[in-house]
């Protein structure tokens, strides 16, 4: 796993409590210890209970606080809602959200079926919805919501329905916001680019085809791809009090990457978060 290091700034969330769908690996890792270094208490879940084991364990032992998991597959009917309802009621409440997890099903127009479509839909946007849902009647006045999409919800790329399961994310940050605003809840989305994972897709080119990989990575602005670090760093701010005026926004996370990756990419992806 990716680890990072206690934050160089404080965000102020020492004390508060958030669920982060999608928290053992990756971006959503990532995110968890810097809530956790901040002092917060986290509920985490994901399909696979070892790596929700491990996460917890190293995130409890470097920065103590509380970790609470749970193994949830989000296609699955009501095992997220009742994992959310559960955390909540394990931590008292939530002062916020993070919907991390994503992924695609199926490749282009014709080699894709309805199926993946309403898949890809249900990894990313309905999962949303249903983590926000269930999680409403949980969130503490001054709660904020992060829906996290991606550079393909608004920079158009092969395979359609990743990008528009990823833009319905963006429109619900919008909607939802002016929906929410008598719960006094926030909603906002946060658009990564291309991260550089461990033994994830980029790391995998990196390893398989160097020149590929450095050849992509300088078409970047900065010449080089994200690491998770400096995503969370963003969904931090986000759910913290200093971002109390931001609402309904959407907030790309990309480095100036001029378009969302190589090619059409694998017909069935990773699952981000899980």
């Amino acid at each position: 796993m990716e680890e990072s290091t206690a934050p160089a700034v404080s965000y102020g969330l020492r004390g508060r409590t958030f669920l982060v769908t999608g928290g053992s690996r990756g971006l959503g890792y990532a995110v968890t210890r810097l809530l956790a270094a901040e002092g917060a208490s986290v509920a985490i879940c994901g399909r696979d209970s070892e790596a929700l084991a491990r996460a917890a364990s190293s995130v409890e032992e470097d920065f103590g606080g509380t970790v609470v998991t749970g193994s949830v597959d989000v296609l699955a009917p009501d095992e997220l809602e009742d994992f959310t309802v559960e955390s909540a009621a394990r931590l008292g409440g939530f002062d916020g959200l993070v919907a991390n997890i994503g992924g695609k099903r199926g490749g282009g127009l014709l080699e894709s079926t309805r199926e993946d479509w309403q898949a890809t839909w249900e990894l990313n946007g309905g999962h949303a919805v249903r983590a926000v849902r269930s999680a409403l009647e949980a969130f503490r006045p001054g709660s904020s919501v992060v829906l996290v999409s991606s550079i393909s919800g608004w920079k158009p790329r092969f395979p359609a329905q990743y990008g528009a399961a990823k833009a319905s994310e963006i429109y619900l940050a919008g909607a939802l916001c002016q929906e929410l605003a008598p719960y006094r809840v926030r909603v906002n989305t946060v658009s990564p680019g291309s991260i550089l994972l461990p033994g994830k897709s980029w790391d995998r080119l990196r390893q398989r085809d160097p020149e590929a990989y450095a050849a992509y990575a300088a078409r970047n602005p900065n010449g080089r791809l994200l690491n998770a670090e400096e995503v969370a760093r963003v969904i931090a701010f986000l759910l913290s009090p200093a971002s109390e005026a931001v609402n309904g926004a959407h907030i790309p996370v990309d480095g100036g990457q001029p378009q969302a990756g190589l090619g059409a990419g694998p017909a069935v992806s990773e699952r981000t978060g899980m």
